[in-house]
């Protein structure tokens, strides 16, 4: 999962994934992680509000904010981005590394509600980082649907 700093859309992704792998046929053979396209927050806990907010939701999170290095990408099956930039960022990364980039994608392009960006809260109130956690959990089914697939083949 990537967004820009790490402490607001991908730890929530991260956390909402990995508790839904926990939940799932799929425990034990997915490791789920995240990281940020800047070093704003690097080594900082998530936003409190993204804490919060998955919190009320039943969700944990231990977080520390990284940035994400190009030599992870072909050890990672799917890397998943927030919005369009972090998609475009991912991919001059794989392009100046010469790798693949197929494993890169959108995380909405698995939401029943239609592909685009998860809005960034960092700027909005608590009722945001709700609105991007539900966002967020709308795009589990699918998401753990590809993801058994992909072990599949």
């Amino acid at each position: 999962m990537v967004c820009t700093g790490n402490i607001c859309r991908s730890p929530m992704a991260e956390s909402i994934l990995r508790t839904s792998v926990l939940t799932s046929p799929l425990t034990g053979q997915i490791v789920v992680d995240s990281a940020g396209t800047h070093a704003y927050h690097v080594g900082h806990g998530a936003d409190r509000r993204a804490e919060a907010a998955l919190r009320e939701a039943g969700y944990g999170l231990h977080h520390k904010a990284r940035v994400v290095r190009p030599e992870w990408l072909p050890e990672r099956r799917l890397v998943l981005a927030m919005d369009s930039g972090h998609l475009r960022h991912l991919q001059r990364l794989t392009s100046r590394a010469q790798l693949p980039a197929q494993n890169l994608a959108m995380l909405r392009d698995f939401d029943p509600e239609g592909p685009g960006d998860v809005p960034d809260p960092y700027y909005d109130s608590i009722a945001e980082f709700r609105a991007v956690r539900t966002m967020i959990e709308r795009c589990m089914p699918a998401l753990l649907a590809e993801l058994g697939q992909s072990l599949i083949s």
